[in-house]
């Protein structure tokens, strides 16, 4: 779980001043690597699937992620605080 501190806490007030998309696409290239901009994209893309109730082959086909991030996922779908689900509704 990520702990609260005044650095977390600006990073999501910065994404709270952001307009639209173009001004996210912006923020996250400047912000992360493409490599985790893919991830991040990629852990989300799981969780929709799994509110789908697909099955892990059928997620592991459509986006190549690992049974491991798939069950890491899920776990916060299940057990999380909800973040993924208040994006996915």
């Amino acid at each position: 779980m990520t702990r609260r501190n005044k650095q977390t806490d600006n990073l999501c007030r910065a994404f709270l001043k952001l307009n639209d998309i173009d001004d996210v696409y912006n923020f996250l290239e400047d912000l992360a690597t493409i490599g985790e901009i893919k991830s991040m994209a990629q852990r989300l893309e799981v969780a929709r699937l799994l509110n789908e109730a697909k099955t892990y082959p059928e997620i592991v086909e459509l986006t190549g992620a690992s049974t491991a991030t798939i069950s890491r996922v899920k776990r916060c779908l299940e057990y999380g605080t909800g973040g993924y689900s208040s994006v996915l509704e």
